[in-house]
């Protein structure tokens, strides 16, 4: 028989709902050993919890107070989602209370709340804790990520990665949580969005060394919703140019460029990953979710990039058909029984078929810092290399 674990949520909005979908879908999966079950709610928006309420039975907890939910001795884990500004005082919070935690990127608003986390970590090694990223379980990624694992790429001659959309596009557009400095810090773009782009290359090994940042704030003031306008304070876009190591390759460094765009004409919400190796290449991109496209050469042979329709190949099986498409609530749901099977069993069920660590979530502070001196100074700055 199916485990059940007992979550509650912190932070029910749009992200809470998706979790609580993919709940709801649970029997989607073929062979998960674990399954959550929703017990409980905070928001401080009574609205949300009539629609928990009337979508889940089994919530029984519904609150304005995140205390009251983690004083709750029947809930075992913790999904939150909230903003920036409050990520430091509520995982530590849920970690202390000795509930797993998946939490939302970027783990902290900056890297001292981040360091406030990690301490909580590792003060409770017995508290799982992981941060939320969805688009490496589509099935595309996933075989990437098998090419990467088995070293089929051969020497990495460089690697691009993005996550590039249009939400602030329109300037009229009014200003929201994610534009505001004091509630989504001082990374802008980088924060909101920047551990999506850095997933696979953390997992990879592939740390950067260094990273020369330019950072653009391209719209500098938006209605605030009143009549009036406001400051826009926060990065719109960010392009990090990165040396990076192959720890496969002691010594060898290749150049890694990571984009993160608020504001991309003509990118409704894309995701990218491209690898370029001396024997097989790769790129993907959710504009076609479909599309795996590989480049396999030898010597001076001709080269041409293979377009592969990829199907519901995907790390945790379902009932889905092997021929049907995968989208983004799929990836949702493959994530989360990334998250379920990591507290089962201890360690994900293949490399690139995990969540992102908590050591890979500071990895990105670190060079999201890094990025914010390099703007303020206009050079390349080192970063100390420590992976967990």
């Amino acid at each position: 028989m199916t485990k059940t674990i007992k979550f509650g949520i912190i932070g029910g909005g749009l992200m809470g709902r998706e979790f609580a979908s993919a709940a709801a879908r649970w029997c989607h999966l073929l062979e998960a050993d674990l399954r959550p079950e929703l017990v409980a709610v905070c928001d401080t928006n009574p609205a949300i919890h009539t629609w928990y309420k009337e979508n889940f039975p089994t919530v029984t907890l519904t609150t304005a107070d995140y205390k009251e939910l983690l004083a709750d001795p029947g809930i075992e884990a913790v999904y939150c989602a909230v903003p920036h500004n409050l990520h430091a005082e509520i995982y530590t919070a849920v970690i202390r209370a000795g509930k797993h935690l998946m939490g939302e990127k970027p783990f902290g608003i900056d890297k001292a709340a981040n360091d406030r986390i990690m301490r909580a970590i590792d003060e409770n090694p017995d508290v799982l804790v992981r941060c939320s990223s969805e688009f490496p379980f589509y099935p595309a990624v996933q075989a990437i990520g098998r090419m990467i694992a088995s070293r089929q790429f051969g020497r990495i001659i460089e690697v691009e990665t993005g996550f590039l959309h249009s939400s602030d596009l329109d300037p009229n557009k009014p200003i929201n949580w994610k534009r505001m400095i004091e509630f989504n810090g001082e990374y802008g773009c980088m924060g909101d969005l920047g551990i999506h782009a850095c997933h696979i290359p953390c997992r990879a090994g592939w740390y950067p060394k260094n990273v020369r940042a330019i950072l653009r704030k391209l719209v500098t003031e938006r209605p605030d919703g009143k009549g009036g306008k406001v400051p826009c304070r926060t990065w719109d876009n960010a392009t990090l140019f990165c040396e990076a190591a192959d720890p496969a390759a002691p010594g060898d460094v290749f150049p890694l460029s990571i984009k993160t765009f608020r504001i991309a004409p003509g990118e409704k919400d894309t995701w990218t990953v491209k690898i370029l190796g001396t024997e097989k290449s790769a790129f993907f991109s959710t504009k076609n979710p479909r599309r795996l496209e590989i480049l396999e050469y030898a010597g001076g042979a001709s080269q041409n990039w293979q377009q592969i329709d990829m199907g519901y190949d995907t790390a945790f099986k379902t009932i889905t058909g092997g021929i049907f498409e995968f989208g983004f609530p799929d990836a949702i749901l493959q994530m989360w029984a990334s998250f379920l099977y990591e507290i089962e069993h201890g360690a994900p069920k293949e490399l690139f078929a995990g969540c992102v660590t908590p050591g890979e979530a500071a990895a990105s502070h670190r060079l999201f810092t890094a990025a914010l001196e390099s703007q303020r100074t206009g050079k390349t700055v080192s970063l100390e290399l420590k992976t967990v």
